[in-house]
């Protein structure tokens, strides 16, 4: 590396021109006077005294004011890059720190070429999810997974599993792993949603054989989310049969998933339960305002709990009689609906109003 390649370096770690010139002029020399560094920089002997108390403070020399007249000690290398290197590190907890929080925005999409990627990261973002999962795969590939579903279950995620190439025995493997757990006997891709935001979608041969040679993608788009979760229920859900459901959480909860309230409110209504709802939400029609609506669930129309009721395949509607008469409420997005619900409260109506 030749000086002008050392120079740049240097600059990197926050040295001025001149004060590479005076550092390299005292690693020429090892140990000078002040008057001969500043002959040799091109530069006054006061500049010399100023620069030296910087490069000392940085860890580059020693200066040995105790003698007469001054001189500067270049330190040795190992010493400079043992030093410079301690600062680096105590810049990594607070680099990563931020990168990690960067990364999930700037890293949208991702080519998977490996099944055990591919099945780590199903585990992880399930792991992670927070309210919603939906996801496709194998019934051979379930057991590599079903811990991280029971998991997210037990934490209240709900999760809607559809198991591909399913036999019988495999099905009644499916109790707990799944709020909602369906099977269908032909093979369909790998395709999994966490929170309507994060997700992957695989080939089948790809989960199914170690060596296919096919990619996966994994993406973090909030507007591809939705359209898979589309997919899913459009296409997918409604061609597979129902082999488990849960039972209906105990009340009062309180849900920002609104499937997840629709789920419940089917599940609850189908066992005599009288429901009271207090949803937070807006009007879809009229001024964009914020409302509060309370009231007994009279109907739900829905197609995550078989049988389905709904008119089209992601559908999913509370019908809530209020003092003002019945109002249709729906999720996020709603249109059809006369509420976009934000936030829905389910709990045990009293006797009086059952």
């Amino acid at each position: 590396m030749d000086d002008a390649a050392l120079g740049d370096v240097l600059q990197q770690f926050g040295l001025s021109d001149k004060e590479i010139d005076t550092y390299l002029t005292l690693l020429e020399h090892g140990e000078a006077k002040a008057s001969t560094v500043a002959d040799a920089a091109g530069v006054s002997k006061r500049y010399v005294y100023s620069v030296s108390e910087k490069l000392e403070d940085r860890g580059f020399v020693s200066v040995n004011d105790h003698v007469v007249p001054t001189t500067i000690r270049a330190n040795p290398p190992e010493e400079v890059i043992e030093s410079l290197t301690e600062d680096i590190e105590t810049m990594r907890p607070a680099l990563e720190a931020r990168y990690s929080k960067a990364a999930p925005e700037t890293e949208r999409f991702e080519v998977i070429k490996s099944r055990v990627t591919v099945l780590k990261r199903i585990r992880s973002l399930i792991d992670d999810a927070d309210e919603e999962v939906t996801l496709s795969l194998p019934a051979t590939t379930l057991d590599e997974v079903a811990d991280s579903l029971r998991a997210a279950v037990d934490r209240g995620v709900l999760v809607l599993l559809v198991v591909a190439d399913a036999d019988s025995e495999r099905q009644t493997a499916l109790e707990g792993v799944a709020s909602v757990a369906r099977a269908w006997g032909e093979p369909m891709p790998t395709m999994l949603t966490t929170d309507q935001r994060v997700g992957l979608v695989a080939p089948t041969e790809m989960i199914t054989r170690s060596n296919s040679g096919a990619r996966a993608i994994a993406f973090t788009e909030p507007r591809l989310g939705p359209v898979i979760v589309g997919s899913f229920l459009g296409n997918y859900w409604p061609m597979a049969q129902q082999v488990y459901a849960a039972e209906p959480a105990t009340l009062p909860k309180t849900y920002t998933n609104f499937r997840h309230a629709v789920f419940q409110t089917t599940l609850h209504l189908r066992a005599n339960t009288s429901l009271r709802a207090r949803i937070r939400g807006r009007r879809t029609r009229g001024p964009d305002s914020h409302d509060e609506i309370v009231g007994r669930v009279v109907d739900v129309r829905q197609g995550l709990a078989a049988p389905s009721n709904n008119a089209f395949p992601v559908e999913n509607t509370l019908v809530v009689e209020t003092s003002e008469g019945l109002v249709t409420v729906g999720g996020g997005g709603a249109f059809v609906e006369d509420i976009e619900a934000d936030s829905v409260t389910l709990e045990r109506a009293d006797v009086d109003e059952a």
